[in-house]
């Protein structure tokens, strides 16, 4: 009697909220099954080092950021690794701006810059709160970082409900968001110039990895919680109008009414994370792991979500380890898919291309995986 009380009535910390998962297709159509991810060659890290979560490649060097604060710069050819600087948080997505500054966003600290390397290297806040829903609300999950043409500074918070510092862990709050399904997550806006943020879009169910078009008029975006990538229109986005009590800001339901944003790639095999431009118009994203059947009927019956914390962390239901990462057109369409189905590389949070290579990024692998990378295999 006591352990069915414990398992109905033991407080959690996720109210979940009740959603429809579109049917889980699996590993069908343009996402089936094959190991062309299989066998991945690797560049290991410093003894203790862990998590190049995502990895940001420009002419001549990648950048990457660990789980130990470190943000590391890297030849094209693995065979230089340094220090560029370490953020004393989590650092995630990056991005350079038209300075040649590193930008960061940092799990645990919000938006960053860093002027320099090494020991001279500095580390300033650019962003750590918004003045909405109220006056000095916190970034609790800086998630992603792409900055525009004109400056502008995109940034994904991807919880207001479970932030990374809070949790101790960008794994097991991501878990907490997904399985709450509150969608309290944003994307904003950022003006270094004048130091002034705006929140764009609310209402987001874990907003991830960002990536701009060709054109830069529209803006990429990953909805982890949602299985999907979303299209937004970003002058369109500024003429949304919003609901009562909304205080201007729109949510992703008012964006998707009035075609401002639209939802490009629908019902994905499993969770997707980063994204980054590749060549030829390739845009690639990671899917961290395969969906869950307990997590989908989750959505219907809120009451699972809230049993699945009451057990025991072993018995939690996460996926088993699936390498997957593919890549996408402007349109949506897919034009290339690599997997492993072993998961040889553990949690492929994204991939990139750069110097005839793909390399592909994990949360707590200590190692970054790459292969051989030419376009496309004939479909």
């Amino acid at each position: 009697m006591a352990l069915v009380a414990y398992l109905a009535f033991w407080p959690v910390p996720i109210q979940p909220r009740a959603w429809q998962p579109p049917a889980d297709a699996g590993h069908t159509g343009a996402h089936a099954a094959n190991t062309r991810l299989a066998g991945l060659q690797t560049w290991s890290l410093a003894e203790g080092q862990h998590g190049p979560e995502h990895i940001l490649a420009t002419a001549d060097a990648l950048y990457t950021g660990l789980d130990n604060g470190d943000v590391l710069k890297l030849s094209l050819d693995g065979r230089t690794q340094e220090r560029v600087a370490n953020t004393g948080g989590r650092p995630l997505g990056l991005d350079i701006d038209a300075q040649g500054r590193l930008l960061v966003a940092d799990a645990m600290r919000g938006l960053l810059r860093v002027s320099g390397s090494g020991p001279q290297a500095q580390v300033e806040t650019l962003l750590d709160r918004v003045q909405h829903p109220g006056p000095d609300d916190p970034v609790r999950y800086a998630d992603a970082v792409k900055v525009d043409a004109r400056g502008t500074i995109w940034l994904t918070d991807a919880s207001r409900r479970f932030g990374a510092k809070a949790v101790g862990s960008t794994f097991e709050a991501s878990v907490l968001d997904i399985l709450e399904h509150s969608c309290s997550g944003r994307l904003i806006a950022f003006d270094p110039t004048l130091g002034v943020a705006r929140v764009a879009l609310q209402g987001l169910c874990f907003p991830n990895g960002l990536a701009f078009s060709r054109d830069g008029r529209s803006l990429f975006l990953s909805e982890t919680g949602t299985y999907r990538i979303l299209k937004v229109d970003l002058a369109k986005l500024s003429l949304v109008r919003t609901g009562a009590g909304d205080n201007g800001v729109p949510t992703l339901d008012d964006a998707l009414r009035q075609q401002a944003a639209t939802v490009l790639i629908d019902n994905l095999p499993g969770f997707p994370d980063n994204l980054t431009a590749g060549e030829g118009g390739r845009i690639w994203v990671g899917l961290t792991k395969p969906r869950s059947p307990v997590i989908d009927r989750g959505g219907a019956q809120p009451w699972i979500p809230s049993l699945v914390l009451r057990l025991p962390r072993a018995m939690w239901p996460v996926p088993k380890p699936y390498g997957h990462v593919l890549a996408f057109d402007e349109q949506g369409r897919i034009v290339d898919d690599l997997q492993d189905p072993e998961g040889g590389y553990p949690e492929t949070t994204a991939a990139t291309e750069a110097g005839g290579r793909l390399f592909v990024q994990s949360l707590h692998a200590g190692a970054i995986g790459w292969m051989p990378y030419s376009g496309p295999a004939a479909r």
